[in-house]
This record gives structure tokens, C-alpha cells and sequence, in this order.
């Protein structure tokens, strides 16, 4: 937290951007202990922070709630320059690491999405749909869980199996 930053460089107090980022200035401290944002004291020992700070902590916010945790977000900013504002290839290269997770999880909101509604081999059996997909519960033998959410292709596998008996 020195005062490295050039001098005709905008500075923002901690109010100005908990204020403009919509957070609480506690949760921009926490985000400073955790090492997901820094900021400097001036010489009245106040916090100061570079406007691009506005732009990481929007990052932050968007990846805990596409659901990466903390520490996966602190390791992907650990990607990008701390001695310079981030250029857009430098943000075009930290957002690699998310695509193929963030791939992954809208493949399975989708699957929820279009199964949550029918059998999805859980073994509850309460479905009309499950007695004909999942005659006493046979999807136990083969793993826990909601079995079908988990690995759609055997769910599309059992139900092609049952449409074409019928």
C-alpha cells in the first residue's frame, strides 16, 4: 500500500468506490486482505485506489456469482499486470480460465433446466415419468445421486431405450 502511482493519476477513496462498484467498504477491505484488489495511503494515511480497481471488483462480483470461489478468482487476477492498468488482451487472457468451467456449468443449469421437471434417476420415484425410466430405481446400481443430471448421456440412453420397447 505505498504511494507508487503517478501523480496525475485519477485516485479514488475507499467511500467513492464502494459507492460506484455497489459494495460495502468492508467488503472492499476483505477483498484487500484477500489480495483480489490493493490500494496505497496518501499522506493523510487514507486509502487510495486506481480507477481499474472498478473494473476487478465488477470481475469479482460476476464470478462468485456464476459460482467460482474466492481463491479461483484470486488465482485468475493473479493473472494479469499488477504494475499497469489491464489492456484488454490482458482481460481476454484471465477470462480463458474461467470459459471452460463457465461452459461447463451452463451445460449442466441447462440440463436442470429441461430434466428438473421429469425423471432424473434420483430415486424418489415420484414422477409418473420414473416407473417407466426407472422401474425400482435400477439407476441405483449403477451410481448415487441424481444419477441423470449428473451424466445425461445415460439418462438419454435409458429413455431411448424405454421409447423404443414402447
Amino acid at each position: 500500500m505505498s504511494d507508487s502511482t503517478p501523480r496525475d493519476e485519477p485516485r479514488l477513496s475507499v467511500g467513492q468506490v464502494a459507492k460506484r462498484a455497489d459494495v460495502a467498504v468492508s467488503t472492499l477491505h476483505f477483498y484487500e486482505t484477500k489480495g483480489l484488489i490493493r490500494s496505497w495511503r496518501n499522506t493523510g494515511n487514507q486509502r487510495r485506489y486506481k480507477k481499474d480497481v472498478l473494473r476487478r471488483i465488477a470481475v469479482i462480483k460476476a464470478g462468485q456469482k456464476m459460482g467460482i470461489s474466492l481463491s479461483e478468482i484470486q488465482e485468475t487476477l493473479g493473472q494479469l499486470p499488477q504494475s499497469r492498468t489491464p489492456t484488454k488482451e490482458d482481460w481476454a487472457n484471465m477470462s480463458r480460465f474461467w470459459q471452460a468451467q463457465l461452459d461447463e456449468k451452463i451445460a449442466y443449469m441447462m440440463r436442470v433446466r429441461e430434466m428438473v421437471d421429469g425423471c432424473i434417476g434420483c430415486g424418489c420415484l415420484s414422477m409418473k415419468s420414473c416407473p417407466m425410466y426407472n422401474p425400482d430405481d435400477i439407476v441405483a446400481k449403477e451410481s448415487n445421486g441424481a444419477v441423470w443430471l449428473e451424466q445425461p448421456e445415460q439418462a438419454r440412453a435409458a429413455k431411448n431405450c424405454y421409447d423404443k420397447e414402447n
